[in-house]
């Protein structure tokens, strides 16, 4: 079955291309069976394919299958095939891309009905596939890059899909220009893994690097680039503030792109290159430095924000610096089981904050929200499951991939697990906080909204309820051993792709008293900081400040974001946008341009000069014969 592989990214192509050049010829019904069509094609093949990889693990084999297409690049010594690769790690992500995929798109048939640019909405859905899809199949770097470079275009295209809207238009740019600086990181290490290895097969680079010794200066260089190309795709410090602007893209946008699909691109390509990293002690102890660090600030920006969007945006890029935490451990395993629980219940908070968006006429403050639960009973139920499961309350799907993080953490360092710890604690806090604030209390909002107050249609609440039992349910793909003797599936199953590294796969070091003992400070702190949010926003309806009231230095800290984005204005914005206009006035205006206008008018002057030699008088043309004549006897006499 593996000759189907190539089929799983056309069929989205071919999507694109229908939905592109049909989008103002098909009606929206055909429009949305074509665009949502197509991915679950994709999806069910992949389903085959993961069983052919499942098969192939039970029977002792490491299911990894290379599917050769056509050779690529042919250079001397160097040679590149265009082949996708299926292994345990790449069939999964096949499942996430097209089934949360699949889900999203049905969602948006209704969420996206009556836009204007119904068609041009599926067709870059079905593109944006397509390119996620290349990034996790290709069987090397380039193939990567090619996809990388895709779901970039698309995220632009997606993010300032309502361009007329000009603040939606710059959001856009942003994230095409943060994610660029760190496309560049990638394209460098590229060239350096070219020049280091002599090629960009995976089954080649992993198997000579094996060999290099621990800390070596190229294994290095090259990882801090891969490293760097990760901080712009999956937003971390310093690349990271693009990712909350861009809920100024429509919800199944920040649904699919930013918490499910490409933010999670990073952490995948470290998984993937997982001996290259193991290597380079110096680029783990930087990636879980600058990981805790992004989970903390993104965190204690969410506590006071007020647009719904925003605080889940907050939130997904709190937890990618999780999932980066455990990969500076070496919790390979771990941050990617956190990809999986995420892409859960981060696409149903997205989308459950579409469904109350959609019933309040497009209004994303929740200080003008409350007692939505009676009007929307499905979409209160499922973004409650979704809360509980990201703040890490057992037995939902974030208890088990945050305990197997904070287990990984706690084993390399306490202090780096204590915050963590805290980390935990404020997004158990902000998410119960959004919850109380949308959900509980007093109507809030407006009489014409209370009467418009409605429950999603069908074709919304499904994918909600789809999701949120996943949710619910999918931390039973790595239970730990600890807890009713789990065996750790999903750490078994990916084990192949560590072959070539000395990565742990499970937490064995840690005794099981001490593993009950952090799962049960964690579940027990999560509980509470709800409890304590309840009381806060319910009990005592203490609701958020309206704009002007006098509050705390902290308190303005964490609503204003904490100044990143004036300090990144005032320290690289301005002084490039006075750089640019000065090189504009002196450089491109007054050298280059004068240049070009002076060559311009030399010539220019001149011919006014000479045309005046073509008077159109007979007796100045005799003159002018004579004194030529006169000028050629000179010239013989003269050098007789």
């Amino acid at each position: 079955m593996i000759e189907l592989i190539w089929l799983i990214p056309l069929i989205p192509l071919l999507g694109f291309i229908i939905n592109g050049f049909g989008q103002h010829v098909l009606p929206k019904y055909l429009i949305g069976v074509i665009g949502g069509g197509v991915v679950l094609a994709s999806f069910l093949l992949s389903c085959v394919l993961f069983g052919q990889v499942l098969d192939a693990r039970s029977a002792g084999g490491d299911g990894v299958f290379t599917y050769h297409l056509f050779d690529w690049i042919t250079i001397k010594d160097f040679s590149l095939g265009f082949s996708f690769l299926l292994d345990p790690l790449s069939s999964l992500m096949l499942l996430i891309i097209t089934g949360v995929g699949f889900l999203i798109h049905l969602y948006s048939y209704s969420y996206m009905y009556h836009d204007k640019g119904f068609g041009k909405f599926f067709a870059y859905l079905n593109l944006f596939i397509f390119f996620m899809l290349l990034l996790v199949l290709g069987s090397n770097y380039l193939i990567m890059f090619i996809g990388w470079e895709g779901v970039g275009l698309c995220s632009y295209l997606l993010i300032g899909f309502w361009y007329k809207n000009a603040n939606y238009a710059s959001a856009a740019k942003k994230a095409f220009v943060m994610n660029r600086i760190g496309d560049l990181g990638f394209l460098i290490a590229v060239f350096a893994i070219i020049a280091t290895f002599g090629s960009l097969e995976y089954s080649d680079v992993f198997g000579a690097a094996s060999s290099y010794p621990m800390g070596d200066s190229m294994i290095l260089l090259i990882t801090l680039l891969l490293f760097v190309a990760a901080t712009g795709k999956s937003a971390q410090i310093p690349l990271f503030t693009w990712l909350p602007d861009a809920m100024a893209g429509p919800t199944p946008v920040s649904a699919l792109i930013h918490a499910a699909t490409m933010v999670t691109a990073g952490i995948y390509m470290i998984v993937r290159s997982n001996i290259l990293f193991t290597l380079s002690p110096i680029t783990m102890n930087i990636i879980a430095g600058i990981g805790i660090a992004t989970a903390l600030i993104a965190a204690f920006i969410a506590l006071t924000q007020n647009d719904i969007k925003k605080v889940l945006a907050y939130s997904t890029v709190s937890q990618l610096g999780y999932m980066f935490l455990a990969l500076g451990v070496g919790a390979f395993t771990g941050a990617f089981f956190h990809v999986i629980t995420h892409a859960f219940f981060k696409a149903l908070l997205f989308l459950g904050a579409g469904s109350v968006i959609h019933a309040m006429g497009d209004e994303q403050d929740m200080r003008k929200m409350g007692g939505l639960k009676k009007a929307m009973p499905i979409t209160f139920l499922t973004m409650f499951i979704g809360t509980v499961a990201i703040s890490g309350i057992p037995p939902l799907s974030g208890f088990f991939s945050k305990d197997e993080i904070l287990a990984y953490t706690f084993m390399s360092s306490p202090i780096l697990w204590g915050l963590g710890f805290v980390t935990a604690l404020c997004t158990a806090f902000y998410m119960f906080r959004l919850l109380f604030l949308t959900f509980y209390g007093k109507y809030r909002g407006t009489e014409e909204q209370k009467k418009n107050l409605h429950e999603s249609p069908w074709q919304m609440t499904l994918p909600l309820i789809v999701l949120a039992i996943l949710a619910a349910v999918g931390g039973a793909l790595n239970v730990p051993e600890a807890v009713a003797h789990g065996g750790n599936w999903l750490a078994n199953f990916l084990s192949p792709i560590y072959v070539y590294s000395n990565a742990v796969v499970t937490p064995t070091h840690l005794d099981h008293n001490t593993e009950y003992i952090l799962m049960g400070i964690s579940g027990l702190a999560a509980i509470i900081i709800a409890i304590v949010a309840y009381m806060k926003y319910v009990k005592k309806e203490d609701f958020p400040a309206r704009e002007g009231e006098q509050q705390s230095f902290l308190y303005n800290l964490s609503y204003n974001r904490m100044y990143i984005d004036e300090l990144y204005d005032a320290l690289f914005v301005k002084p490039l946008n006075g750089l640019s206009k000065l090189l504009y006035k002196v450089v491109d205006r007054s050298i280059i341009d004068g240049f070009v206008n002076g060559v311009g008018s030399f010539f220019d002057n001149s011919g006014k000069g000479i045309r005046q030699l073509q008077s159109g008088y007979v007796g100045f043309y005799i003159f002018m014969m004579v004194i030529g004549v006169i000028a050629i006897m000179l010239y013989g006499f003269l050098n007789i």
